[in-house]
Formats: C-alpha cells, structure tokens, sequence
C-alpha cells in the first residue's frame, strides 16, 4: 500500500515522487537506509532547511539542492539535516575498560623493537565530540602511568554542524555528569559567566584530537597514516548489509594487523566478509593474511 502524501504545518507537502528522489540520493551518496517508515522523519527535518532559506515546496528544494548552487551552498546542509547525531561521554564504558586493560597494552608489546611510537586512534563517525574527548581522557590517563606513552586521535563525521561543535568543545553541565570528578577536576573548564552552565574542554586535551568531514562512501578517505585502533560504533545500524561489509573493509584498509575495532553495542559483524575475528563482545582485532 502506498504512502499518501501528508502535509506539513506550513503546507508544505512531500509527494511520493519528491521522497523516491531524496531516498535514492540519500542511499547512494550517504549509505542510509530510507524506508518508507522514514518518510515523516525526513519530511520534518527537510522542511527545517526549508523555512531558513525560504523555499515553500519540497519539489521546488529538491531542485535547488541538486542546481549548480545548491551543490556548491546547500547539499552539505541538506546532509546536516538529514543525518542523525546522538552520542554521549563514556558511553559503553566497558570499551574504554578493555582499550586499557587490553588493549593497548597488547600493542605496545608489538611495537617493533620496543619503539614508542604514538599511538593512533580513529573516531570514526565521532558526532558532536564526546566520543574522541573520551578517548583523549582515558589515554591521557593512561600515559599518566606509562611514562613515554604518546597518541593522537583523528575524529571524522559527514556532519559539518556537529563538527563545529566538536571543535569548539563546549558542552552543558548536564553532558559530562558521565565524567568522573577526577577527570573533571583535570580536564574541563568551567564557564566564567556562572548563568551559562557549560564547560569546555582544556586544550591541552582538545590538542590531541584533530577533527574533519568524511563521507564514508568515499573510495578513498585520504588517511596517510595507518591507525591501531578504530571506533566504529553505532553507524552500521544505519546502513544495508552490503554497504556495512563495503564500508568495513574500506575501514579496515587504514587499520593496522592486530588493530582493534570498536562497534556499537547493538551492532554485529556476524556474516560479513571483513578481516576481522570477535575477541569481545563488539570488539573486534584485524586478523588476514597480512598480519
């Protein structure tokens, strides 16, 4: 049964047609799943844009986004909207437990000839921040204890306006209650007007992360560096099984033999073709020919 078309409270309607488009664009250029279940949810968050630039009929932005202009001023917008961005600080915390007691532990002892080099960690599909922050807390942690002990963490997303977040790294009060005191004490900043309730992470923390947009569907993400360890969580929920099995592979190209992978607690690697063996729950260590 098809979907009727369902209108908006400015009037504004999204046909069946005008959906089929955005649909395929945002399955091809992105790698989302767009279901017919997702029709009101890409109706609301589209009509957003559309009241800010001043475009009445969602055939009419359809046509904008994909002129000359709209793909020089718009289509990152309209990828803004459209993406979903929720993440939290130390969320699945026993990742962060197994990274190290485990993990990194492992990877110093394969270091070649005992070499500290810096260790490499890849945020990918890191939101507004609290990901690739936490990763700095815990190392930073970390080398407290382990003199020598060096990392920098490269964070990506496809969201322009959660980077931006990201980079400024400012948060209200109520998002870092994750946070233990200690950390808190030694990393966050706490506004100086008291009426605003936010803090901001130090710099010397924000120095180690460095942020950029990425677009996994890209064939090439430009990493020159090979990393040790990749969080990937909870992004493959949002993308068919052959783009999960195209997307990890790509992934897994830039991550080091005996690398570890990170996913998302509700996210399974099960039957996918991908050089990666489960030595956790959602963890995973690259494993092929090569290493």
């Amino acid at each position: 049964m098809g979907l009727v078309a369902e209108k908006t409270t400015d009037g504004a309607v999204l046909s069946n047609q005008t959906f089929g488009r955005f649909r395929e664009f945002v399955q091809q250029a992105l790698g989302i799943k767009m279901p017919d279940a997702k029709r009101t949810l890409l109706q609301g968050r589209l009509q957003k844009r559309m009241r800010k630039i001043g475009i009445a009929t969602f055939e009419d932005y359809y046509e904008y986004v994909f002129s000359d202009e709209g793909r020089q001023r718009e289509i990152v917008h309209m990828m803004d909207a459209i993406t979903t961005n929720k993440t939290d600080f130390f969320r699945e915390p026993k990742h962060f437990e197994y990274l190290i007691q485990t993990a990194i532990p492992a990877l110093l002892c394969h270091n070649e000839n005992g070499q500290r080099r810096p260790l490499i960690v890849w945020s990918a599909g890191c939101s507004s921040g609290q990901e690739p922050y936490t990763l700095a807390m815990v190392l930073s942690e970390f080398g407290q204890q382990h003199r020598g002990f060096r990392f920098s963490i490269l964070a990506t997303d496809i969201s322009t306006k959660v980077l931006d977040t990201a980079i400024m790294g400012v948060y209200d009060e109520r998002d870092v209650i994750p946070v233990s005191m200690h950390m808190k004490r030694r990393y966050l900043l706490r506004s100086k007007d008291k009426s605003r309730n936010t803090v901001r992470i130090a710099p010397e923390l924000r120095a180690k992360v460095s942020f950029r947009r990425l677009n996994f569907m890209q064939e090439d993400y430009n990493i020159r560096e090979p990393v040790d360890i990749i969080f990937f969580r909870n992004v493959l929920i949002y993308f068919s099984r052959k783009t999960q099995e195209t997307v990890i592979n790509r992934l897994c190209t830039y991550l080091k033999p005996n690398g570890y992978f990170f996913a998302g607690h509700s996210e399974t690697l099960s039957g996918l073709k991908v050089p990666l063996v489960q030595i956790g729950s959602t963890i995973y260590q690259r494993k092929d020919a090569k290493c």
